[in-house]
């Protein structure tokens, strides 16, 4: 082999080696997040045009973990998360506060809970409040004129309507042993499903509603919607680099600052129009620094946790160096 067919032969070797490293520099580098949340957002598909933008734009691939807001939260406590999405504050307390786990929790956007039904709702709940609604719905399952799907899966909407359920003066412990109350088990979506299915209520985030009607898997109404309680309010938080250090925090950090900046609330805000007619999802950033709404209050009522007698978005402690954030 001569020497010019040598030379070409390291020249052609060290550019094809070149690209590789470039290819893989995201992943060799850490340039890559796990993402644990919930069903009711990766159900609607918000989160894949999420990723696809980051990604475009910011050279970091995201990967989601999909379950219950409870499971969500398990699989950050293992370390096996970058970050968690989920929507349950008394969830997100304990991960915090309790646990010491979760930190640098933002608020980035809210929608509402709806209760669905048949569209000859047999229960006759259309237009009442969650808490007469459910109620009748009991009146009416003891009478075995309509059944109730319960998430029945420790996730955040199961969160919520458990305390509907106490709000209504019924204990879902005991109701769970009624022949009309039938739990799933499973995500939004499945739920939905089977309600659908079995022509029965339930309660649905309603961003994964919209989606699934819209696509024609189910024909379930909206019976009862957009009230204070059925506030639901989505969350970010970093997992604490002092426990698990191998984590890539720096990156979680630059992704939380993207999905409360105008960029990221941005995309929030119109995921669904086109589609839908309407967002899935309203934005909380800019709702929060005017705080010119009434729905800020009662996101603050709601979501904001308690520390020292005082209600905080992130209570001072838990925001690992991030401050500037909270400004």
């Amino acid at each position: 082999m001569n020497l010019k067919m040598m030379a070409l032969i390291i020249v052609v070797g060290c550019f094809i080696i070149g690209a590789l490293v470039y290819i893989e520099w995201p992943y060799r580098s850490g340039q890559r997040l796990q993402i644990s949340t919930t069903t009711s957002l990766y159900d609607t598909g918000m989160l894949d045009t999420i990723a696809d933008y980051y990604k475009q734009n910011y050279r970091v691939s995201l990967f989601f973990i999909s379950a219950g807001t409870g499971q969500a939260i398990e699989h950050a406590k293992r370390g096996d998360a970058d970050l968690v999405l989920v929507h349950s504050p008394s969830m997100e307390n304990t991960f915090m506060q309790v646990d010491g786990v979760g930190v640098v929790r933002k608020i980035i956007a809210y929608n509402f809970f709806v209760i669905v039904g048949p569209e000859d709702d047999p229960a006759g709940i259309h237009n009442l409040s969650p808490t007469e609604a459910l109620s009748t719905i009991v009146t009416s399952g003891r009478s075995r004129q309509s059944e109730w799907v319960s998430r029945g899966d420790d996730s955040g909407t199961h969160s919520k309507e458990k305390k509907l359920w106490t709000k209504a003066g019924f204990s879902s412990d005991d109701l769970r042993e009624e022949s009309w109350y039938v739990e799933s088990g499973t995500g939004m979506g499945a739920t939905l499903n089977m309600a659908n299915q079995m022509r029965a209520y339930t309660l649905a985030d309603i961003g994964t509603y919209l989606k699934y009607r819209s696509d024609n898997l189910i024909d379930l109404e909206i019976l009862v919607a957009q009230s204070k309680d059925l506030l639901n309010v989505y969350s970010v938080m970093a997992i604490n680099p002092e426990i698990y250090p191998e984590l890539n925090f720096n990156n979680a950090v630059d992704f939380i600052k993207f999905l409360v900046s105008d960029e990221g609330q941005n995309i929030i805000g119109n995921y669904g129009v086109g589609d839908y007619g309407q967002p899935l999802f309203y934005p909380a950033v800019s709702l929060s620094l005017e705080n010119t709404d009434p729905i800020t209050d009662w996101i603050r009522e709601y979501a904001y946790l308690s520390y020292e007698g005082q209600s905080w978005e992130c209570p001072p402690p838990y925001r690992a160096g991030q401050d500037n954030l909270y400004l």
